[in-house]
């Protein structure tokens, strides 16, 4: 730990350094103006460039250039001013001694060299956006402006549409979320959201997963003129069809609060921006299971159940400019959640609630400092406390019946959980001729309390299997040699042979012979206390080359590190170019092939250090009891005195001494063309393995063979490992337009095909003794994702925003549903069956399963089925209407304006009334099936 804190005192006194250098600010009169264009060196106009103009105080105005690279300064002091200008792709632009005379209207057009920068600016020639800057590859997606008016308003939803526009992230894990360059977080209102871009520059240093599958949210800064809004949203089942998994269409309501304020708390010094949100959900949970009636009939059972949930979140911002040179931000967000009857639906009945509630607070703060003409340095620092707390109304024991229900108590308990994260950023850019070099660090911290009651109750697992045949009078049938004759039983038979037979007066041993009584017992005791401190360092440095004007070469290398882990030398080295063949001067660049190559980390999540360190045999104690003559309890759970009096063996959990960091070596090659009508098309290929993948492994299961315990009986060990692989191959279309104001077009179609031997870290295989069978589909091989959205600006100030996303099916895996190797686990997978009329065949839509494989019979692969496809097409119909009136502009200001459409600008207020209608083909989008 000592470098990490020898790097966390450098990266402090940089940052103490910039924050505290001297404020020099003063007051502008506004009386002349300046305009211009920004264009590159082939005449084409740089959009999104930042242009700052300083007086000889050092007082400055800002502005940003348009869609056709024109800035405008109006109302300025007479005088002498610096210009300098900041455009990604391009060379640092100054110029000193430019005069602006009173009521005089000074052109200066300005050209700039290409290089490379690093911010993110959107460039566009005149016939084309195309650029071998490496954040600005084809394959990104930016969305911003009136393109945000097609995504949807609820914070969560529109996360979750966002995740599928990303499509499947390259590497073993989904996407990633930042906002403000800070990782996690819920996605603020929409209102606050100034822009988001997707699968931004891939190979980046300074990131430590591909950029593929990333989402960057960036807010929106102070304005230096009051503005306001409120908004509201309203939804109830009367404007929805019914849920088709429903009898009934239940009361179902969504009401939503938000507004927005924004403005200068000191003129050209600091401004601020302020959002708020309240969300009131009336939701329903619809139960779809199957139960048994009073007379032990099998029934089944649908209803529904009311779920609210209320939501509430503040986040003000505040932009300092604290000298020419040195400008400071500091977001705050404040969250609180409260959800009743968590925990029902689908299988779960309304037994099986639970309260929770949640709260969170975050603070950000992040220093921008120019430290000279060719250096800026930008440190930031997120600070997050997060808490939530779970509450069930039952202390019965959980009963699962698989396939048919879940009832009981919920087992959460009375849990709470308090997380507080900090992470220390600093990153400098340095332009040196053709070179960008771009080098820093970054540093996490978390501490967790956690205290979990969970399963302190106990829970009852049924599970289907071979049991004996019985009359009409519940006698067990016999062949003529005596013995009994066996069939194939659901879970839910063994269930109900329970009930029947214990309301018949039979004791438990005569259920047990009969096929009756659980399969499974587990039960947690002890401390419900644990913690955990980790900590995660990452350095990169990076350099840019452009080597010919139609050549870029990237080169940049990562170094990852995390505490409770041992190994911690993970270099990641990284390559990326960008070629524009046959650029010139005379004409635009219409192609950019791009190519890249790298390694990229995983971290090792604290959850798991949290499991093994709460279930380590002696702070808490968990208990997966098989034994009969334990069972036989049923329905009284078994205390932990009881099961350690029986020997009841424990279950560890631990991380395994040689677990390692996930890694993934990527590479892609693209295209991006330039087409007639504004049309750019991207195509790319992305190949990815990832190796030391995370799973779980009962590593005490009994041996193949003679089936003894490697670990004797006492004990039952899962271990967490890093003996995963993975591979993918991805090809990617996208598509983008703009044709003119009034149209936007952006659209992606990804092909996929990923194969793994594991899903995550909570996923156990089938046979811990043969991981060679694991490997086959991944959880994330959805082939085929579409998804297309837009723009389209009427006359009468009417707009729509059309929005569709569609995919092929996940694949699931398909189990018996039976423990057939003793390792406490219901994740073995059946055989293709060979005799169709062999006891323990299953036919289904997916093919005819036996349940019962004979030794040495080949498993079906993992993953074997494959999901129903997705369809949900959106589309919101917004009209705005222009409201109240301003006193008439002075000549002074009216100067040079056109009259054209000057009487609806000077509406100070305006009102949007929109429409937003979700999945209008009512295309029913299914779960998994079970």
């Amino acid at each position: 730990m000592k470098p990490l804190k020898g790097l966390l005192a450098i990266i402090l006194q940089i940052v103490l350094t910039s924050v505290c250098s001297t404020l020099a600010l003063g007051q502008l009169q506004q009386e002349g103006q300046l305009k211009g264009q920004v264009l590159d060196e082939l005449g084409g106009a740089i959009v999104g460039a930042s242009v700052v103009l300083s007086d000889s105080g050092g007082l400055e105005k800002k502005t940003t250039t348009d869609d056709q690279g024109i800035y405008n300064f109006e109302r300025v002091h007479i005088g002498s001013y610096s210009v300098r200008v900041v455009a990604q792709g391009f060379a640092l632009f100054a110029k000193a001694g430019v005069t602006i005379s009173q009521s005089k209207h000074e052109v200066l057009n300005i050209k700039l060299a290409a290089t490379v920068a690093d911010q993110n600016v959107s460039v566009r020639a005149a016939a084309s956006h195309l650029s071998i800057d490496p954040a600005a590859n084809g394959a990104a997606i930016v969305i911003k402006g009136r393109d945000l008016d097609s995504l949807p308003d609820d914070p969560d939803e529109l996360a979750s549409q966002l995740q599928a526009i990303a499509g499947p992230a390259a590497g073993p894990n989904g996407g990633q979320l930042f906002i403000d360059g800070f990782l996690g977080g819920r996605a603020p209102q929409k209102s606050a959201i100034r822009e988001i871009q997707l699968n931004q520059n891939p190979f980046s240093a300074e990131n430590d997963r591909i950029g593929y599958g990333r989402i960057d949210i960036t807010t929106k800064p102070g304005a230096p003129k009051f503005h306001g809004g409120l908004s509201a949203l309203f939804n109830d089942e009367a404007l929805n069809s019914r849920n088709p998994f429903s009898l009934s269409r239940p009361p179902f309501q969504i009401r939503s609060y938000g507004g927005s304020l924004t403005g200068p708390l000191a003129t050209n010094r600091a401004s601020f921006f302020f959002t708020f949100f309240r969300r009131e959900i009336d939701d329903n949970a619809i139960i779809n299971a199957t139960v048994l009636d009073r007379e032990l009939n099998i029934v089944p059972f649908r209803g529904t159940l009311s779920v609210p949930r209320r939501f509430v979140d503040l986040n003000p911002r505040v932009d300092f400019q604290l000298n020419k040179n040195n400008n400071l931000t500091a977001r705050y967000v404040y969250s609180r959640s409260g959800e009743s009857n968590l925990g029902t639906g689908d299988l779960a009945l309304p037994s099986c609630s639970y309260s929770g509630s949640a709260s969170s607070q975050v603070l950000q703060l992040t220093e921008t400092a120019i430290i000279s003409s060719a250096m800026v340095n930008e440190a930031r620092f997120q600070f997050s406390r997060a808490g939530r707390e779970y509450r069930d109304a039952s202390s019965d024991p959980s009963v699962t019946v698989l396939d048919a229900f879940i009832g009981g108590g919920s087992q959460v308990g009375g849990s709470t959980n308090t997380a507080n994260r900090w992470e220390l950023q600093d990153y400098t850019t340095w332009i040196t001729g053709k070179h960008t070099v771009k080098f820093g660090g970054r540093l996490r911290g978390a501490a967790i309390n956690d205290v979990s009651f969970a399963n302190f109750e106990g829970a009852f697992l049924f599970a289907g299997g071979p049991v004996p045949v019985l009359d009409s009078s519940g006698r067990i049938v016999r062949d003529p040699s005596g013995r009994p004759e066996f069939m194939e039983a659901s879970s839910l038979e063994r269930y109900r042979r329970t009930l029947l037979f214990a309301n018949l007066g039979s004791t438990r041993a005569q259920i047990t012979a009969i096929g009756g009584g659980p399969a499974l017992f587990t039960l947690a005791a002890g401390d419900p206390r644990a913690s955990i401190n980790q900590f995660e360092f990452g350095g990169f440095a990076q350099d840019d080359w452009r080597l010919r004007p139609d050549f870029l070469l990237s080169i940049g290398l990562r170094y990852e590190a995390q505490s409770n882990v041992h190994n911690n030398l993970n270099f990641a080295p990284r390559i990326a170019f960008a070629w524009s063949p046959g650029i010139n001067p005379t004409r635009p660049v219409k192609t950019v092939i791009r190519g890249g190559a790298g390694i990229f980390f995983d971290r090792i999540g604290d959850g798991l250090t949290l499991q093994s360190i709460r279930f380590d045999g002696h702070r808490q104690q968990q208990f997966i009891v098989s034994d009969p003559a334990i069972l036989e309890s049923f329905p009284s759970a078994p205390s932990a005195e009881s099961l350690a009096a029986f020997a009841a063996p424990q279950t560890i959990w631990r991380v395994a001494g040689d677990i390692r960091s996930p890694y993934t070596i990527m590479s892609s090659i693209s295209i991006e063309q330039q087409l007639p009508h504004a049309f750019t098309v991207t195509l790319a290929y992305i190949n990815g393995i990832s190796v030391h993948n995370l799973r779980a492994r009962n590593i005490s299961a009994p041996l193949p063979g003679d089936g003894t315990p490697p670990f004797g009986t006492a004990v039952n060990i899962f271990e967490y490992e890093s003996s995963g692989i993975s591979r993918q191959n991805l090809l990617a279309v996208n598509a983008y337009n703009r044709l003119n104001k009034r149209f936007t077009l952006f659209a992606s179609y990804v092909y996929a095909k990923i194969n793994s031997d594991t899903d995550g870290a909570s996923g156990f295989p089938a046979n811990g003794f043969d991981l060679g069978s694991e490997y086959g589909r991944s959880a994330l091989d959805i082939r085929h994702r579409v998804f297309a959205g837009g723009t389209i600006n009427l006359p009468w100030r009417l707009s729509l925003n059309p929005f569709i996303v569609a995919a092929s099916g996940a694949p699931f895996n398909i189990t018996t549903g039976v423990d057939s190797n003793g390792d406490t686990l219901f994740t073995d997978r059946p055989s293709f069956a060979a005799d169709l009329n062999r006891p323990g065949v299953k036919l289904t839509r997916f093919g005819a399963f036996d349940l019962n494989p004979a030794p040495g019979e080949k498993i079906i692969p993992r993953n074997f089925g494959n999901g129903p496809s997705s369809l949900l097409l959106n589309l919101r119909i917004g009209k705005t209407f222009a409201l109240g009136s301003i006193g008439k502009p002075s000549n002074a200001v009216a100067s040079g304006q056109q009259r054209a459409g000057a009487a609806a600008e000077q509406k100070p207020y305006s009102l949007t009334v929109g429409v937003m209608a979700s999945n209008i083909l009512n295309h029913v989008n299914r779960a998994m099936p079970r």
